[in-house]
């Protein structure tokens, strides 16, 4: 079969490798549409420590049963299916705690190799994590069952209502991903990034306000009063004042209190500086989405939250990162720091529901596709800033 393989950053080639075939409980899948993902990007540009070089890669598909392993049901050749690429074992401590997402197993026992014409599901991935794709839903959207159950993961425990007001960082993928999530809660949604063409992609996905700011959010040092060096978040003023970013034009008739006010509620703290003006550091979302994996904007993202705000860390930094909170805000207004990680089959299964639902309307976010002998082609692209998602067609 013929399967692109990553050589090294910046090199995929398209070889001819030996077709696996199916042991028990495994199922071999033809794929018919495998998505582009912001991790595959990381490793083309720089290598990831989770895929392995040279090999195969890609991990977000959808595809027809092509052969079964002894032992398999509910499954047989010629079924459309939709999958994830990993499934806990169940059997170590944090799987018996409930904490699947964070099996001790989950990360070794993927599976990669969605960029080629077939990829083997493994038996405990055809027992937890595999679904028939129905009629109404394409094989496009039905890619999207992986990274939509990152998503599901990372709102779903939140219990997010129409009255709540929410601002993501990041227009890409994952943070759209997050946008059209959020806005079939009804929540109130704004939308932070420094591309002004993916804003104007969250203004037609829904988001009800967007800003941006001229340069990527770098922290500058600030010199203390005892004459020491302390990172600044870049909301902040060199007096250390919070100061009002660039804002793409806000909407004829409407000022940025006017907006505030529609977006947060009138019985909630108002936004001091990012959408309104000086105040005293205290933002007015309910909820803030890190999206970006920057340092700098883990650190930024906590000036956005109203007192007894949550923050969710969903960008992974590079690991040894550290980054600086202030304290007497985490206290006093009694702040919830929270990562996501990953996902659970319960999540997996949330997102297939809500997927089967046709009305999510996920193919918005492919900017295009590309048969397998060009899938360098979308990865330069990609990393060039051109396009969100794209999906390679064998």
């Amino acid at each position: 079969m013929l399967a692109n393989i990553i050589v090294k950053p910046g090199r995929i080639e398209l070889q001819e490798i030996n077709t696996p075939e199916p042991s028990d409980g495994e199922i071999l899948v033809k794929i018919k549409v495998a998505l582009t993902c912001g991790t595959d990007l990381k490793a083309f540009l720089r290598g990831h420590p989770m895929i392995p070089m040279p090999g195969v890669f890609g991990h977000e598909f959808s595809g027809i049963v092509a052969e079964v392993g002894k032992g398999v049901r509910g499954f047989k050749e010629g079924d459309p299916i939709m999958a994830v690429h990993t499934a806990p074992s169940l059997k170590c401590m944090f799987c018996k705690k409930g904490l699947y997402n964070l099996c001790e197993k989950i990360m070794h026992t993927k599976v990669l190799g969605a960029f080629a014409e077939y990829i083997l599901l493994p038996s405990h991935v055809v027992r937890q994590n595999v679904f028939h794709k129905p009629k109404n839903l394409s094989f496009e959207e039905a890619a999207f069952l992986e990274p939509l159950s990152c998503v599901v993961h990372s709102i779903e425990p939140l219990d997010i209502k129409k009255v709540d007001s929410a601002l993501i960082m990041g227009a890409g993928p994952i943070g759209l991903l997050h946008l059209i999530l959020l806005k079939s809660k009804k929540a109130k949604v704004a939308v932070n990034d420094i591309n002004k063409e993916r804003l104007e992609i969250a203004k037609r996905l829904g988001a009800n306000f967007v800003f941006r700011t001229k340069h990527s959010p770098s922290p500058t040092p600030l010199p203390s009063r005892e004459g020491n060096n302390v990172g600044r978040s870049p909301l902040l003023s060199r007096e250390g004042r919070y100061i009002t970013p660039p804002y793409l034009p806000l909407e004829k008739g409407r000022s940025k209190e006017g907006l505030v006010s529609s977006l947060v509620g009138k019985n909630k703290p108002t936004l001091p500086s990012p959408l309104v003006g000086e105040g005293k550091g205290e933002g007015s979302f309910d909820y803030v989405f890190e999206c970006t994996g920057k340092p700098e904007v883990w650190e930024a993202s906590v000036n956005y939250l109203r007192r007894g705000g949550t923050l969710i860390l969903f960008g992974g930094c590079e690991k040894g990162t550290k980054v600086t909170y202030d304290t007497y805000r985490l206290h006093y207004d009694e702040l919830t720091l929270k990562g996501s990680f990953h996902y659970t089959p319960d999540d997996v299964k949330k997102a297939y529901q809500l997927l089967c639902k046709g009305k999510l309307g996920l193919s918005r976010l492919i900017s295009g596709s590309y048969p397998l002998r060009n899938t360098q082609e979308a990865f330069v692209k990609l990393s060039t800033g051109i396009g969100l998602k794209y999906a390679i067609v064998p």
